[in-house]
């Protein structure tokens, strides 16, 4: 039964990174009023409501998490 349950929630967890796409790049722009971050080669995102990005500043690289097939960004992070 552990077996089992191992293997469906490893299943589940591949699945549900198959649906997300990650950008890397460098912040152009932040506009606070319409929460779109766009970056130095002309992709601009919309953040989630629960994805911080009072502290992104111009210049900062970054690593953004989208939904699958969509410009929403439901993780910004800094990048290394």
């Amino acid at each position: 039964m552990k077996k089992i349950l191992a293997t469906t929630i490893a299943s589940l967890a591949f699945i549900g990174a198959a649906y997300a796409a990650t950008v890397e790049g460098v912040v152009q722009s932040v506009d606070p009023a319409t929460r779109t971050v766009t970056l130095e080669d002309g992709t601009a995102v919309v953040a989630a409501e629960d994805v911080a990005i009072d502290a992104l500043a111009p210049g900062a690289k970054v690593k953004v998490t989208l939904e699958d097939g969509t410009s929403n960004a439901t993780a910004i992070e800094a990048a290394m």
